[in-house]
């Protein structure tokens, strides 16, 4: 049974995280897996799902890391698992520049490793003990 309160306690950022990343990854899964690909609604549900990222990168600055290693920037603590902004806001840029220069594989290539970077491993580390999503599935 799922338990939502360690969600609810959460601070903004991680709602705001828990709140675009859901989605997006469930319209990533759609876009990669069973669109049409070029067609008018992979082209609008594409731009809302890199819309989703973009916003779940920027809502992950804001989420304090709890990792033995970690940089603390004024009222931010960033850990290893920040590097998945880096690699999401990348990702966003590659594929954008692929799909307006016309490179077809390039933007299929970005989008690949932006869902499996991203979301697939960055989601399993999520499960981590102590993570919020640990505690709402796993106790």
């Amino acid at each position: 049974m799922v338990n939502l309160q360690p969600l609810l306690d959460a601070p903004p950022a991680v709602i705001v995280h828990f709140a675009t990343v859901v989605p997006g990854f469930f319209l990533g899964t759609w876009l990669l897996f069973f669109s049409t690909k070029g067609s008018r609604y992979h082209r609008l549900a594409g731009k809302t799902y890199l819309t989703l990222m973009a916003i779940t990168a920027f809502a992950a600055i804001f989420i304090r890391s709890f990792a033995g290693w970690s940089i603390t920037l004024g009222p931010l603590k960033l850990g290893l698992i920040h590097l998945f902004i880096l690699l999401t806001y990348q990702g966003i840029w590659r594929t954008l520049s692929a799909i307006k220069a016309g490179d077809l594989r390039a933007h299929q290539a970005s989008m690949r490793g932006m869902y499996f970077g991203a979301l697939i491993i960055a989601g399993l580390l999520a499960f981590a003990p102590g993570r919020v999503m640990y505690r709402m599935f796993l106790g």
